[in-house]
């Protein structure tokens, strides 16, 4: 017993582990509203969800968040998602980004979906 105490008090001292510093998260600005993107060619970019509703027909699924709303169009061919955001310039929502995809989830260009949205 001891021995055992003897070579115990041979082992190195291990400090105790310190206390954690806690400093608090500094908070991001928010994004400022971007201007709206002038509508283009294709009817989609840069316009409203009423515009886009009635050059696309009514959207499968219409989902809504705080910061965003998303509609989705389908003919199924094609899946078509419109990302709609606020602009400091406008009173409503516009759409800022788009993509698409084949019925089977394969990638397609969606300004080639949005046309074939269009003329059904």
């Amino acid at each position: 017993m001891l021995a055992a105490l003897t070579l115990s008090a041979c082992g190195e001292v291990v400090p105790p582990p310190r206390p954690a510093s806690f400093t608090p998260a500094t908070p991001r600005p928010s994004t400022p509203l971007q201007a709206a993107p002038a509508p283009q060619a294709n009817g989609v970019i840069g316009v409203d969800a009423r515009a886009l509703i009635k050059l696309l027909g009514e959207p499968r699924l219409d989902i809504r968040d705080p910061a965003a709303r998303k509609l989705q169009f389908s003919d199924g061919r094609c899946i078509l998602d419109a990302y709609l955001y606020p602009a400091r310039d406008r009173k409503e929502p516009v759409v800022t980004y788009a993509e698409a995809r084949k019925s089977d989830g394969t990638q397609m260009d969606w300004t080639a979906c949005a046309s074939q949205l269009r003329s059904r």
